[in-house]
């Protein structure tokens, strides 16, 4: 096995550091006492008790917890059908219709938010949740598409016919072979929709209404005025719901990923 050499180890610390340097001082200073962010006044979880009163963040964050779940729940459905889709069958104008689910993977933000607002204002559709909750499904359904995709790429076949030669329906041979196996995918997918509705910002801005300040909203609008110390706080508590959400998808994934080992070791087996 090769070893890295000293020029390699210092690009991966550099990298590292770039990335999560910044990360690190915001956690960080999340911690500190004083009121001024830019100077140390020791380690204090002040902060975290004045984020807990503050009524109109924490509303900005339920909105946004409520969001990217039904965003997420709702893109992952439409991202799996339209992976399933292209996937599977052959029919015409299939092209366009992957150009369609692949667009908004290149397009800017910027004119996704203003081509959904100028459809809702055509529409007569009322601005606010729900206008959001559709433009957030609108963007992250193609980034699941595409990692459903991928792993039906390599999807043996074999084990859907076997099923469907047993007498198993297409619905419940769906169910209970091919869904189980893709799973994975299904919910990276699902928290990859999660984490960019969560972040979102652009195109929010462009279809919120009354009442629907989404928290990266709340935090652009508040950072104008000057950084608060109780949004390095906020900051922190999403890091570390994100984080949980990767921990935990990671040990679900290798859950399944071992019953499937175990499952195929067995059909050799026999």
């Amino acid at each position: 096995m090769r070893r890295f050499s000293r020029i390699n180890l210092a690009s991966l610390a550099f990298g590292l550091a770039f990335l999560y340097l910044p990360i690190a001082v915001l956690v960080i200073y999340s911690f500190n006492g004083s009121r001024l962010v830019t100077i140390w006044g020791g380690w204090s979880t002040r902060w975290y008790g004045e984020l807990f009163r503050d009524a109109a963040m924490l509303e900005s964050a339920s909105i946004s917890l409520r969001l990217a779940l039904i965003s997420a729940g709702a893109a992952t459905v439409l991202g799996t059908l339209a992976a399933l889709a292209l996937s599977r069958q052959r029919f015409r104008g299939r092209l366009l219709f992957a150009g369609m689910i692949y667009a908004p993977l290149v397009m800017p933000e910027v004119i996704t938010g203003l081509s959904l607002l100028l459809l809702f204002v055509a529409i007569g559709f009322e601005r606010g949740f729900w206008a959001i909750a559709i433009a957030h499904t609108t963007l992250t359904m193609s980034f699941v598409a595409v990692v459903v995709q991928s792993r039906l790429a390599s999807f043996d076949r074999s084990l859907e016919e076997a099923a469907m030669d047993l007498g198993c329906p297409p619905l419940r041979t769906f169910l209970t072979v091919t869904l189980p196996l893709i799973w994975p995918a299904v919910a990276s997918g699902f928290l990859l929709a999660f984490a960019l509705s969560l972040d979102d910002l652009v195109i929010a801005s462009f279809v919120t209404g009354p009442g629907a300040t989404t928290l990266p909203i709340r935090i652009y609008s508040e950072v104008r005025l000057g950084v608060k110390p109780e949004i390095n706080a906020v900051c922190t508590v999403l890091i570390a719901v994100v984080a949980a959400g990767l921990v935990i998808a990671s040990l679900l994934g290798r859950r399944s990923q071992a019953r499937h080992d175990r499952a195929a070791a067995l059909g050799a087996r026999l």
